[in-house]
Order: C-alpha cells, then sequence, then structure tokens
C-alpha cells in the first residue's frame, strides 16, 4: 500500500533563511511522512541552523546535522559531500525510497503520496521527481528540461535503482551522471509533468547567471557529452534568454574541463553509451533525449 511507503529525505542547505521555512513546511504537511529527515547544515552563516534546529524539537523525524563553515559556497561536489555527511546518518536501512531535495522548495501536501503512485505504476521507474517551476512576475514557469533529466533539487531514488548505480560522483555534473547510469543499468528516470515543485531561487542562481552557465557547461564535460552534440547544444542555447551570455557561458564550461584537464566520470563504458544516445539524438533515433 502506498500509504505504508516508507521513505528518508537527505536536504542540504546553506544560507537558505529566506525559503527554508516554505520547505520545512511542505515536507512537515505532507500526506505520508518520510521515516527520517536529515537536514544538513552546510556552513550557514545566517539563521539557518538555529531554524532547522527549531523543527528538529517540533518532529521526531527531522534530524539536522551541522558541518564547519569552508567560507564559500562549493557548487557540485560540496552538495554532495554535505549530502552524504547526511546519508551516514540515517538510523535505519529499512526504507523504499531515498530522496535528495533543496532547502528552497515548497510543494502540495500529496506531493510524495502522487510521486509514489508513479513509481508502483511502474515497476523499470527508478529516479524520479516532479517538474520545477519558478514564479516569475506571479506566473508559475517551467523550468525547461529533457523528461529523463531530474532535477537535482528533487530527487527520488528507488532503493533498488539507489543501490545498482553505486555513489553519487562529488563533482559537478552528479545529477545527471546518476541517471545515465541508471537509464545504461535498464532504468527509467523521468520528471513528473502533472506535479509541480515551486524552487524559489533559480538553478545554479547561487552562482550568479554566469557562473551557473559555466557550472553547466563543466558538468556535461564530466558526464562525458559528445562535443558535436554540446556544440549543437550551445548554438541552441542562443536563442534562449540570457541570449547569447548563456551559451557562451555554457561553452566556456564546457571548453574548461578539457583545458584544466579535469577528470571526468570514472566509468568509460557510461561515457561510450552517453555519446551513442546523444549521436542517435542528432541523427533524428530513439533516444533518451528526446
Amino acid at each position: 500500500m502506498i500509504s505504508r511507503t516508507k521513505y528518508v529525505i537527505i536536504t542540504p542547505v546553506r544560507d537558505e533563511e529566506e525559503h527554508i521555512l516554505k520547505t520545512l513546511d511542505s515536507v512537515t504537511s505532507q500526506s505520508i511522512l518520510p521515516t527520517q529527515w536529515v537536514i544538513v547544515n552546510d556552513g550557514s552563516q545566517d539563521s539557518t541552523g538555529s531554524i532547522i534546529d527549531s523543527y528538529a524539537k517540533q518532529y521526531h523525524f527531522v534530524r539536522t546535522v551541522h558541518r564547519e563553515n569552508r567560507g564559500f559556497r562549493q557548487s557540485g561536489g560540496g552538495v554532495v559531500e554535505a549530502f552524504y555527511d547526511g546519508y551516514n546518518c540515517l538510523e535505519s536501512t529499512g526504507w523504499d525510497f531515498i530522496a535528495k531535495i533543496d532547502g528552497d522548495l515548497s510543494f502540495e501536501a500529496d506531493y510524495f503520496e502522487r510521486c509514489f503512485e508513479k513509481f508502483a505504476g511502474n515497476p523499470k521507474l527508478g529516479i524520479g521527481g516532479g517538474m520545477v517551476f519558478h514564479m516569475i512576475d506571479g506566473i508559475m514557469t517551467l523550468e525547461k528540461q529533457p523528461l529523463f533529466h531530474v532535477r537535482g533539487a528533487t530527487k527520488i531514488y528507488t532503493k533498488e535503482c539507489w543501490n545498482a548505480i553505486g555513489a553519487l560522483i562529488k563533482s559537478p555534473g552528479w545529477d545527471t551522471v546518476d541517471e545515465l547510469k541508471a537509464s545504461m543499468l535498464g532504468w527509467e528516470t523521468r520528471s513528473f509533468e502533472d506535479l509541480k515543485v515551486i524552487h524559489h531561487r533559480f538553478t545554479g542562481a547561487a552562482d550568479g547567471m554566469w557562473g551557473g552557465q559555466v557550472q553547466n557547461g563543466l558538468a556535461n564535460y564530466v558526464s562525458g557529452y559528445h562535443p558535436l552534440f554540446m556544440v549543437l547544444k550551445c548554438v541552441k542555447r542562443i536563442f534562449e534568454e540570457p541570449y547569447v551570455i548563456g551559451s557562451l557561458g555554457l561553452f566556456y564550461g564546457f571548453l574548461t574541463g578539457y583545458l584544466r584537464k579535469i577528470p571526468r566520470v570514472n566509468d568509460k563504458a557510461l561515457i561510450d553509451y552517453v555519446r551513442r544516445e546523444q549521436l542517435r539524438r542528432l541523427f533524428f533515433g530513439e533516444s533518451i533525449w528526446k
């Protein structure tokens, strides 16, 4: 039964006092509550730590972990390091799903219940989550993405898929590599079009517009993207806001990986799989890039 589903959540947060209450209230209002929710304060310098501690006192399933301030926000790898600090604090392995959500989200009270219904209806589904929206001038606006991609802000893994893909990589691109590996191993990954998650901070906003696009390009490099696929992606990006500059940032981040000789995901079979899928897409074949 869906109502008996056991799941755990891990939420790395840093300086989220402006939005964290929205996430706290969204989770604690769920129709199916998590078995445990570990919130990792990744060196916040604002009141984030005290806010999450107050909820830990009110709700038995909430636990907080406080990391020392490294002095800066570390995209990609820092998030995964904080995630694993939370993961290592889980008190039970008897869960059916594990979720990684950000501390600047809000969603309906039946969000997790409806997600679990999606998984129950498709045994091959290994990673899922709602579609990410932003409020722009009072209008709920979708953040575009391939349907196979589940944003790192809101990921739900089945236990079987989680065990199959192994550890998340501690670098930009972790939230692409995980689902590409799941796909290679025969799992399906999908964002649920009818389930909305409001992200109160734009993806990559903490790094600024330019920095966010550079990080995205670097993540594509780390994930093993085919150079031709990347060039065409950047060309397409020219015609999307922010015009031109977004495309340049994306290409610069990808090129930086080569220039700095940054290690790619250490999985040749995965890189070969990714590039085959991308070439199929470029030549109008069946591909996960739909």
